[in-house]
């Protein structure tokens, strides 16, 4: 983290975006003494030990940064038992890169779920809370490693909302007889995750599809794309992205390090956005089929909340036939 004191906030359950925090290690400059926000329940340092997860401090993350952004991303390594410096380097050279690693088994939901939970008020209340009736509209999640607040925005808008493991197959995802498919974010190189290039090719031209990061560069694949490693991946919540539809500038939220390749982009796609840092494709859609994908998270919690609009621009397509 960038920002110099991290904790002062302390931890709370209502925030949380996952089952497990899914990161291996945790680096500040400053941990914060205590922590004194009103509907905290816990402070940092804890947070992590329950979930045996290595942390320091006292670090110059900003110098560090600055490194990665002239090398590129580097392997690093925590340790609370072996502190020799050639061991640690050893260490870190031994550990495996993100390069052809399937870590989205790591962090997928490992059965199907009903979700019903909503947006609370507080934090968007321009959405409200719809009613679902019996007669609502299906979504399916494909959960790659899906942020909670995801779900939150489809059950907000009065659909019936179920998740699924990232390894469903097709005929699994269309036994529940979806009004559309969301592909979720989610870890890593998207290119050795056969089995949903598989899926989404399954569900093409059968169901609204709608995929986010992860998702989005899934779907690029099915069609025919290539992806590639980013020098240093896009982190943080003001990454300006350019709707090329309506002219638009979107402040985003993004975190991945890996990204669609434009020239290899087949015909039946087009780019619909693009990061204005690195000029790199930040969305695309389907010139045949009804499905489209952004590289951002338009949940963001707690923002920016510039790209809601793509949940409504989803929910417009869901059960028809309209073109994405």
């Amino acid at each position: 983290m960038t920002y110099p004191e991290i904790g002062n906030y302390g931890i709370n359950s209502i925030d949380v975006e996952h089952e497990v925090p899914a990161l291996s290690g945790f680096v500040v400059r400053e941990l914060s003494r205590i922590y004194s926000n009103y509907r905290a329940e816990g402070g940092l340092s804890d947070y992590l030990q329950k979930h045996g997860i290595p942390g320091i401090s006292g670090i110059d993350t900003r110098a560090l940064v600055r490194r990665i952004r002239t090398t590129g991303a580097l392997r690093g390594v925590l340790s609370v038992t072996d502190l020799d410096d050639q061991s640690l380097v050893e260490k870190a050279k031994a550990a495996p890169g993100l390069v052809g690693r399937d870590l989205v088994r790591e962090v997928m939901s490992r059965e199907v779920v009903g979700w019903d939970q909503r947006l609370d008020d507080w934090t968007n209340a321009e959405i409200g809370k719809q009613a679902i009736e019996s007669s609502a509209r299906h979504v399916v999640c494909i959960d790659f490693g899906m942020k909670w607040n995801i779900p939150r925005h489809f059950a907000s808008r009065g659909n019936r909302v179920t998740i699924v493991p990232g390894d469903s197959t097709a005929d699994d995802v269309l036994r529940l007889e979806p009004d559309g498919v969301f592909l979720s974010n989610g870890p890593g190189d998207p290119e050795p995750l056969d089995y949903a290039h598989q899926t989404i090719r399954g569900l093409l031209g059968k169901t609204p599809i709608f995929g986010i990061c992860l998702g989005h560069q899934l779907l690029s694949l099915a069609c025919g794309a290539k992806t590639f490693k980013l020098k240093f991946g896009h982190r943080g919540v003001n990454q300006p992205v350019l709707d090329l539809q309506t002219g638009r500038v979107e402040i985003t939220t993004q975190n991945h390090g890996f990204a669609v390749e434009e020239d290899s982009l087949p015909d039946c796609l087009e780019v619909t956005h693009r990061n204005l840092n690195d000029d790199t494709v930040a969305g695309i859609r389907h010139r045949e089929e009804n499905a489209f994908g952004v590289q951002y998270h338009p949940e963001a919690a707690s923002g920016p909340h510039d790209s809601h609009y793509l949940f409504s621009r989803f929910q417009e397509r869901l059960g028809s036939g309209i073109k994405a």
